[in-house]
């Protein structure tokens, strides 16, 4: 367990943060590599997607915060410490997905073709942020006596052999991200790249969030599992919908 990578002086850089940093500009270069390749103006793409990152960011927090209401109901300041975790993927495209409709047509770009760069974006980072989870403990498997288990820390520091769930999670992104880019640019329509990213990803997280020591929930619901169970439904309907078609 790392959970500070760096310290510089008195400058503390935190592992989760500098990896979920790293990933998003990784993710953004292929994206406009991407976006050049089918003709998308960079300039716009990069634009719409760094205030869709802001809004997704912001997502993805309030939605941890959420499902940990218990823990920040009585601290509310720590809501905005987003070194603390919460960039789930999720989370970020509830909101910057109904957001990016109005932006996207103000600054003249096409919807499907967007998102079908923006999921680069989203799985090179999805790995990388996983690392940051792995160092930080957070996300972390479930006690294991099979070979499977590694010698790992909670994000409390509490230290057995578990289940290496994020290492699961960013292998499985990698297997995902491999699938997306070599069905780009044979995809049946624009936003095609988009379902078959989430509902690759989704698939994989339904059996991953099984393996954690403890998952994100708003009562009784695990909120990981269902939307991972929403996307792939959305995904394979519209993929057959269109294939229908």
């Amino acid at each position: 367990m790392r959970p500070v990578l760096l310290r510089i002086g008195s400058l503390s850089i935190r592992s989760y943060t500098a990896m979920l940093y790293l990933g998003i500009v990784l993710g953004v270069y292929a994206q406009l590599h991407v976006a050049s390749l089918i003709s998308i103006d960079q300039t716009r793409t990069l634009a719409a997607t760094m205030l869709l990152l802001t809004a997704a960011l912001l997502g993805a927090r309030l939605l941890f915060v959420a499902s940990h209401w218990s823990a920040y109901r009585g601290d509310p300041q720590r809501i905005w410490r987003f070194s603390e975790g919460g960039a789930s993927m999720y989370g970020g495209l509830l909101l910057a997905i109904p957001l990016s409709q109005p932006l996207l047509r103000a600054v003249g770009l096409p919807f499907g073709a967007f998102w079908d760069t923006a999921s680069f974006t989203m799985l090179i980072g999805l790995p990388i942020t996983r690392v940051g989870c792995l160092l930080n403990g957070c996300c972390c498997g479930r006690p294991t006596s099979s070979w499977l288990g590694f010698d790992l820390p909670n994000h409390r520091g509490v230290r057995q052999r578990r289940i290496p769930v994020q290492i699961l999670d960013a292998a499985w992104g990698l297997v995902v991200l491999t699938g997306t880019a070599a069905l780009s640019g044979r995809a049946p329509f624009r936003g095609a790249l988009l379902l078959y990213a989430l509902g690759g990803y989704g698939a994989g997280r339904i059996l991953l969030e099984s393996l954690r020591e403890e998952r994100d929930r708003i009562g009784s619901l695990s909120i990981n599992r269902a939307l991972s169970t929403v996307f792939v439904t959305v995904s394979v309907v519209a993929l057959a919908f269109a294939s229908w078609r």
